[in-house]
């Protein structure tokens, strides 16, 4: 099917909220639009960061995950506790790939689960002497862990636990630090608010813990933020910056320790992958500290030069030089890529529903494959997100926020993409529909992405997934003969 057009795309959205109530029809016509490339801010078109609507099928997480499973829980050399009952407890483990160089067990923790499992009588009574032995307890199985985080799920904020006087009781005794995370999930309307409650609990019990501190530094000093080192992306990535004669300091929250967070404020840049999960922190770093911070995007060899180039600016000519080797030397290896697969891809069209940065930062990386994103939007976006995306996409392509299971389906069996990326609630659904699929939260168990290594595991990922022939011998369930 073509490309729809701008009236096209309006009716399609005026028909799929037909469905509703008048209410509900009101509020949802907000989260969809027709993308406009002419209007410079995001609001005149699209609303954000509300909450969902009761009812409806969400795909959105809450602040308890936003926190432990985005910003605290990579951090590997850290103890996360899950404060709560274990059925949020479960997630306390690594679940998103975010790999790490280390020993479980002994001085990483990621793929362990650490939670108070509450019961009846803790609700009742409280858990904070609970939650002091917990930590009395890991102090004597795991004493090489750096610090503890005690990350609250709902009930804490409901029964009032004082997490705060025990965390500094607690540090006072281990001699660690203790960060109390007030993310419990009822709070803000989806996980957003979790990745600004874990950046302020950084900010006021880690980031200054060495100010003062001698430190031997370069002019070359930088920090990767928001890199969660999905499958490995941090280190393809660092692998570029490293080759271009910067000295990444810190990286974080993949395969990132508590030293490297509170080395931070002694670089002289800050790198911003996820601006969603992570501009909070590199604001308050550049408020006190005088650090600039910058967004880059490392999906696809046309924006890795942009940000290598644009990276390279705020240093000198050895830099700037750096940057452009960089680029050449990798010139063929990516064109090679190119010349393999955009033959095989050239004309597909793809629909994006995730969270952070990818419904943007991955618009470039299918270009240089010679496709075509057709429709795009945020699990928890808020405006300034879609500001930064509507230059990305073409004119009359779709918008959706927080977009619905039902919504979703309508506009992917109408527009009929090549290719759906977006999480693994949606993924089956669109497979049983004979729809190519891939799970673009962790990759799909694949990966890195970033970077011009990861480009190449992308373009034989995204091949693999639309070119598989399988997809012509599915109909959907419900599509067949009784």
């Amino acid at each position: 099917m073509t490309t729809l057009t701008r009236e096209e795309t309006e009716s399609l959205i005026r028909e799929v909220l037909e469905v509703y109530p008048d209410k509900a029809k009101k509020d949802r016509a907000k989260h969809l639009a027709v993308n406009d490339q002419s209007i410079e801010q995001s609001k005149k078109c699209i609303t954000s960061n509300r909450k969902s609507l009761p009812g409806v099928m969400t795909i959105r997480g809450c602040a308890y995950a936003g926190s432990k499973g985005v910003v605290w829980g990579p951090i590997k050399d850290m103890i996360h506790i899950s404060h709560g009952p274990v059925g949020c407890g479960q997630y306390s483990r690594a679940g998103r790939r975010n790999y790490y160089v280390g020993v479980t067990g002994v001085n990483t923790f990621g793929d362990m689960n650490f939670t108070s499992d509450f019961q009846e009588k803790d609700i009742v009574f409280g858990g904070d002497k609970k939650l002091a032995k917990l930590i009395e307890e890991i102090e004597t199985l795991f004493p090489l862990a750096k610090g503890i985080s005690v990350q609250s799920e709902c009930p804490i904020g409901l029964i009032g636990d004082d997490i705060e006087a025990v965390s500094k009781k607690a540090s006072a005794a281990i001699g660690k630090p203790v960060v109390p995370v007030r993310c419990e999930g009822f709070r803000g309307v989806s996980q957003s608010l979790g990745h600004h409650i874990a950046n302020d609990a950084i900010r006021d019990w880690v980031i200054g813990n060495r100010d003062g501190q001698p430190f031997e530094s370069t002019p070359y000093d930088v920090a990767i933020i928001g890199d969660y080192n999905i499958g490995g992306d941090a280190w393809s990535s660092r692998i570029l910056l490293e080759e271009m004669g910067l000295r990444v300091v810190a990286q974080w929250s993949g395969d990132g320790t508590l030293s490297e967070m509170e080395l931070t404020p002694k670089v002289k840049l800050n790198l911003v992958h996820c601006y969603r999960s992570m501009n909070y922190i590199s604001r308050h770093m550049e408020e006190k500290y005088n650090i600039p911070w910058i967004e880059y995007n490392f999906f696809g060899p046309t924006k890795i030069a942009e940000s290598l180039r644009k990276i390279a600016a705020h240093f000198d000519d050895t830099i700037k030089e750096g940057a452009e080797r960089v680029i050449e030397k990798y010139k063929a290896e990516y064109e090679a890529v190119i010349a393999k697969y955009r033959p095989r891809l050239e004309g597909k069209r793809v629909m994006l529903y995730v969270g952070g940065l990818r419904p943007r930062h991955v618009i470039g990386a299918y270009e240089d494959l010679g496709m075509e994103v057709v429709g795009t939007g945020y699990e928890f976006a808020h405006n300034d997100d879609y500001d930064r995306t509507i230059k990305e996409m073409g004119n009359a392509t779709l918008l959706y926020d927080d977009v619905t299971g039902f919504e979703f389906e309508e506009f992917v069996k109408r527009v009929k993409p090549d290719l759906v990326g977006s999480g693994i609630k949606e993924k089956y659904i669109f497979q049983k529909m004979g729809v190519p699929f891939r799970q673009m939260h962790s990759w799909d168990y694949s990966g890195p992405y970033h970077g011009y290594d990861g480009f190449a595991i992308f373009a034989r990922d995204m091949d693999m997934t639309i070119n598989n022939p399988c997809w012509a011998a599915l109909k959907a369930p419900w599509a067949k003969a009784a």
